[in-house]
């Protein structure tokens, strides 16, 4: 058996990209999800990846997933936090619940997974952590000052933890994802999503798995010495 790596928000989009990739690779992969059951079920249909499900921004059903997942499946040796919502509006249109939320679960769901799996990477001085960000979290963007915060949060995060995780060899880095074609963005009213790809110096927007090749790459042995990085995949749209 081959290295553990759990993908928060595994069944689809990104996190589905993200599950067959690390297959690929060789990991043992295990794919958590928060809500859709039949659409879990499908997925471990459709690919032979075991889902889990359990609430990312509840910090003790984080606890007892992972340590569900390491008595059933095997020692956790990644985590990939790619779990997130939106819940869009303006300042004076946005709920408190708007705002918890997003920080709850798309911050939050980072420190729960980290804090579950930290110490048992430490005793066997491997392990590798991959937040996936924004590069809302980076630009700002209007209508979510919730989810750019938790993204930009999520950066922040990488590089402090990065600093505690180096020395037991835990890496731990960000990708910050521009506008990838998924479910998320094709919600995007069309008028909108135009202009969106009009500012991408390539032309398009991402495919799920391109940011799947960054997350590979950061979970295996070749990027040992790449840590506390945010690696950008937008297509040029946000350079700094």
């Amino acid at each position: 058996m081959g290295k553990v790596a759990i993908v928060t928000g595994g069944t689809r989009g990104i996190g589905r990209a993200i599950c067959e990739h690390l297959k690929e690779d060789g990991f043992t992969v295990v794919a958590n999800y928060g809500g859709n059951e039949e659409k879990a079920r499908a997925f471990t249909e459709e690919t032979g990846i075991a889902a889990y499900k359990w609430d990312v921004g509840d910090h003790q059903a984080c606890l007892d997933g992972c340590a569900k997942v390491a008595a059933e499946v095997g020692p956790i040796d990644a985590v990939v936090n790619n779990a997130g919502i939106t819940r869009d509006g303006t300042l004076l249109r946005m709920s408190y619940e708007d705002w918890n939320e997003v920080m709850r679960i798309n911050l939050g769901g980072c420190f729960n997974m980290a804090k579950a799996v930290f110490d048992g990477m430490k005793s066997r001085n491997w392990g590798r952590i991959v937040n996936i960000g924004s590069i809302n979290g980076q630009a700002g963007q209007y209508g979510q000052v919730n989810y750019a915060a938790a993204k930009s949060g999520i950066h922040g995060f990488t590089k402090a933890l990065a600093q505690e995780g180096a020395r037991y060899g835990i890496t731990v880095n960000a990708i910050a994802p521009g506008y990838i074609d998924t479910d998320m963005v094709a919600a995007v009213p069309d008028t909108v999503l135009e202009k969106i790809v009009a500012k991408i110096p390539v032309g398009r927007l991402g495919q799920a798995h391109e940011i799947a090749r960054g997350v590979s790459f950061l979970c295996s042995d070749n990027a040992a010495f790449v840590t506390g990085s945010t690696m950008s995949i937008n297509g040029g749209q946000h350079m700094y």
